[in-house]
Parts: C-alpha cells; sequence; structure tokens
C-alpha cells in the first residue's frame, strides 16, 4: 500500500499554517478561557486537515499502447465538450473539453499526450467562477501548445477560479511533455481546458467524473 504524498507546491503552505496554528493556539491557551481552547483546537485541526488533504499528491502511472490516445490532465468534471473558436492561439475553430475542479479534487495537472512543448505562457485576468464559460477567456490562466510527433497541435489552458489564487506550470517551450508527468497545479477551485482538433474521438461527455493520468477521455484521428 502506497503510503500518502504531499505534493510539492503544498509542504511550504502545510508548515506555514501549522507554526501560524500551534502560535494561536498557544496564545489562546494563555489568555483565553480554556473552553475557547477547545473549540479552536477542534477548528484549526479540521483546517489543517482540509489543507493537507487538498495538496494530495496521488501516484498513478497509466501504461497505453496507443500514442494517439488523450488522458485527463486533471481529476473533476467534465462541463464542456463543444467546438468552439479559440482565438488566442489556434484563430480557428476547435474541439474544447473543459474538466471543473472542485476544492476537494486532486489539484495536480498531468500532461495528456506526449510530444513537444511549443508554448507555456501565462495571462493575468479576472478570476470568476471557473465553472462559467467565458473564464477560459477572461480569467488568469496559463496556455501550453503540445506538438505530437504526428503533428497535431493539442493545447492545455490552466484556468484560476473564484478562490484559486496561484497557477503553477512546469512546461518550457523546447521541452518533452511525457506520459505520467505533472505539467503543473493549481491552487483551490479552478477548471482545465483543452483545445483539440475538431474530428478528434471523445470517449467521455458532459456531466461524467474523471481522473486525471487515469481516464481515456479521447484519441486523436489517424
Amino acid at each position: 500500500m502506497n503510503r500518502p504524498h504531499i505534493h510539492r507546491e503544498g509542504r511550504n503552505e502545510i508548515i506555514s499554517l501549522t507554526l501560524l496554528l500551534l502560535i494561536i493556539n498557544v496564545v489562546i491557551f494563555l489568555f483565553v478561557p480554556h473552553w475557547v481552547l477547545a473549540i479552536t483546537l477542534i477548528l484549526t485541526a479540521v483546517l489543517l486537515v482540509f489543507v493537507t488533504y487538498f495538496f494530495r499528491n496521488p501516484v498513478r502511472v497509466l501504461e497505453v499502447d496507443d500514442p494517439k490516445f488523450l488522458i485527463a490532465p486533471a481529476d473533476g468534471r467534465v462541463v464542456v465538450v463543444e467546438p468552439t473558436e479559440e482565438n488566442e492561439y489556434f484563430h480557428e475553430r476547435r474541439l474544447q473539453v473543459s474538466i471543473f475542479m472542485s476544492p476537494f479534487n486532486v489539484h495536480a495537472n498531468w500532461y495528456p499526450i506526449e510530444g513537444e512543448i511549443l508554448v507555456s505562457e501565462h495571462q493575468k485576468g479576472r478570476h470568476k467562477g471557473a465553472w462559467l464559460p467565458k473564464s477560459s477567456t477572461e480569467n488568469e490562466r496559463s496556455l501550453v501548445v503540445i506538438e505530437t510527433p504526428d503533428k497535431v497541435k493539442v493545447a492545455v489552458r490552466q484556468v484560476a477560479g473564484a478562490m484559486a489564487r496561484r497557477i503553477v506550470t512546469y512546461a518550457k517551450p523546447g521541452q518533452q511533455s511525457h506520459r505520467n508527468r505533472h505539467m503543473g497545479f493549481i491552487k483551490l477551485g479552478s477548471r482545465v481546458d483543452l483545445y483539440l482538433p475538431l474530428d478528434t474521438e471523445m470517449y467521455v461527455a458532459v456531466g461524467e467524473s474523471v481522473r486525471g493520468n487515469e481516464t481515456i477521455i479521447g484519441r486523436l484521428a489517424d
């Protein structure tokens, strides 16, 4: 049985929060009636458990025999599967697939397919609810474009939500994307969008739940 792992993006936050909560409880112990301390201990323990749970990093290794398979880049619920105009990079009609992550989902992001990373760029923006359609173009976001060995381009967009305040992207232009590797991490509620060729065969529909680096969501056309 694998022991629980904490994602590297959460280690400093958990340590800082633990020290802060410890100081708060010590101050309450010294200057406030002990019945207040009992309540504070329960609340701070729940908060620390939730933050630790949020930054969990499950070990997932997926072996596939078809390089055209597209793997879910994130845990969550599929909220969009539809053709749309992608006007930030492709400037053409693409199949958009969006996965919404609640605060209770794993928030690590994986590469959906192998290839060469052509673009990795961050854009500032608003912090609307990540489930809203306009969040893909108006919220803070990062765009990663991958070119497969067959010269097919796939874009992955990490989108910040109403509570998310930090998007981490490890991808760098010129590097290779590999299956089972993390592409980045988004803190708190957010979403990940995929922009695929229109002839991509999809295996998931709106409303379905997917697991990052585990669910095969589609296949690029031959």
